[in-house]
């Protein structure tokens, strides 16, 4: 879900292409380079290392025609929260 969200808010203009091959290069030294679009939201050192959603993230960005607020949530049954 988190890589999904991330290609969205890259592929609207949210997040610029300078932060992602930022976001690329970083996840390619932890082994991860296909992770690139999750670490938009996936901010966590726990997060980024596990390849896992642990906490909610907020991303807000605008287009020409909306204002537009996604949240990420884990799916982790352990970081579910009732």
């Amino acid at each position: 879900k988190s890589t999904t969200t991330g290609h969205l808010i890259y592929q609207c203009g949210g997040i610029d292409k300078r932060t992602i091959e930022k976001f690329e290069k970083e996840a390619a030294e932890l082994g991860k380079g296909s992770f690139k679009y999750a670490w938009v939201l996936d901010k966590l050192k726990a997060e980024r290392e596990r390849g896992i959603t642990i906490d909610i993230a907020l991303w807000k960005f605008e287009t020409p025609r909306y204002y537009v607020t996604v949240i990420d949530a884990p799916g982790h049954r352990d970081f579910i929260k009732n």
